[in-house]
């Protein structure tokens, strides 16, 4: 067996969040006065957490941003299951890490709260170990959440592997030193990620199943 532990993105990697993501940033852009946003600007806003989310969705407009921020957070947090699911595949490719011996972890930019609500839902006992933004976690790219992960699960940067749907997660992985797998059904389409590096990039979970397992 090649790794040990496997370490996922959370928004667009192993779960589809973006229709909840869009409803919260707009429930908070209309109790500001500012004009509504699309599923395909937000998909361009995400990746950065939620704070650069927030400034990219106001689009210059005067506000207050931290003020529109926080009511973006507590809408996300009211309604971050509405409409996310698991994307085709990854609870039986978790089932199956799982049961072939490999440690399952999450690195995520989004806040805690909304990452471990959306988590107990629709992958309940299957991570390992979360590693979201919080005051001692910074945000991807840093490395922070993956060093933490690796240290809690007892395991080397060689036997590790990330895996993203984004250069965000493609950066990450490369600042901890470890092998990174991006996936094309995500919040970044192929061409993108060749552009930002991604080597290895799979379309469904079957091969991105092969790849981890072979």
């Amino acid at each position: 067996m090649r790794y040990k532990a496997v370490i996922f993105d959370l928004d667009g990697t192993l779960l589809s969040t973006l229709a909840d993501l869009t409803g919260a940033v707009n429930i908070a852009l209309e109790m500001n006065g500012i004009a509504s946003v699309t599923e395909e600007e937000v998909k361009s806003f995400i990746g950065n957490g939620s704070y650069k989310l927030i400034e990219r969705a106001v689009k210059g407009a005067s506000c207050d941003v931290a003020k529109v921020h926080s009511d973006y957070r507590n809408a996300y947090l009211d309604h971050c299951l509405d409409k996310t699911v698991p994307y085709p595949g990854i609870v039986d490719l978790l089932k199956e890490l799982r049961g072939a011996g490999v440690k399952v972890a999450v690195n995520t930019n989004k806040p805690y709260d909304p990452a471990v609500k959306v988590l107990d839902m629709h992958l309940h006992g299957l991570p390992d170990m979360i590693a979201a933004q919080s005051d001692t976690i910074p945000r991807k790219p840093d490395p922070t959440g993956v060093f933490k992960i690796m240290e809690q699960l007892g395991v080397k940067p060689d036997e590790c592997c990330y895996v993203g749907d984004s250069d965000v997660d493609i950066n990450t992985a490369r600042n901890a030193g470890i092998d990174v797998i991006s996936v094309d059904w995500g919040f970044r389409d192929r061409d993108f990620l060749k552009e930002h590096g991604a080597v290895t990039i799979c379309s469904d979970a079957r091969e991105l199943r092969s790849r981890l397992l072979g």
